[in-house]
């Protein structure tokens, strides 16, 4: 969000030696992994290596991507991290995902489909969880709200199988106040706040969502008050 910005794109080497100093240690035994903005296709692709690692060790980890690649501005979609990232996240790193939280236009990248309208997005969500993610939240919209045009919708869905090998998929939608301000961000704390409250409420993707987007409410609102 900032005019100017400094600093180094860690490519997949560099990661390497950091995971192999947290292996020498045996820190690396994870519950939860959670990976947002990435710049480089080598690093991503050695997220998806170091995340099946870390799977083999403990079954029960949970893998939350925040594919992180652009969004629409005044309707228009225009991605902000190099074109060659669609394929890698596309066909490898959704694929060992266990939640991803993509806004609209990174959901329409991810599966080559537009969504104008509510039932193409659950379609659009359904194809996501064919990739392979049990969980799949689409963080914002621009699809019309029943409560309104001041409303944003967020739309939810979450795929188990149940003992006897039938599918069961939850839908959800959550409809939240807009906010008259542009924020930076926003989608960053969305998929930290939905990992957090996923572990509270492990089988409850409504519950969980819910508390998301109050979080979301309450720190943009505060925001908007210190910014004033």
């Amino acid at each position: 969000g900032y005019a100017h910005w400094k600093g180094q794109v860690l490519n997949s080497d560099e990661l390497h030696e950091l995971y192999e100093g947290l292996k020498l240690n045996m820190v690396n035994r994870y519950d939860y992994v959670l990976t947002g903005y990435t710049r480089d296709t080598s690093f991503l692709a050695m997220v998806v290596d170091i995340v099946q690692e870390l799977k083999q060790q403990n079954s029960n980890l949970v893998y939350v991507c925040d594919p992180v690649m652009g969004d629409k501005w005044n309707g228009e979609g225009s991605m902000y991290v190099p074109k060659d990232l669609l394929p890698v996240y596309r066909d490898k790193v959704v694929p060992v995902a266990d939640i991803i939280t993509p806004n609209q236009f990174e959901a329409e990248l991810l599966t080559g489909r537009k969504i104008h309208t509510e039932k193409e997005a659950l379609e659009v969500m359904d194809m996501l969880h064919a990739m392979g993610p049990e969980t799949v939240v689409i963080t914002s919209s621009d699809l019309q709200a029943p409560l309104g045009n001041d409303y944003l919708i967020a739309l939810g869905s979450h795929r188990k199988t149940k003992a006897d090998g039938t599918k069961m998929t939850q839908r959800i939608r959550v409809e939240s106040p807009k906010v008259d301000a542009v924020f930076v961000g926003t989608g960053d704390l969305f998929a930290a706040m939905l990992l957090a409250w996923t572990h509270k409420h492990p089988n409850n993707l409504k519950v969980a969502c819910e508390k998301t987007v109050s979080a979301m409410q309450h720190v943009l609102q505060r925001t908007i008050k210190s910014a004033k």
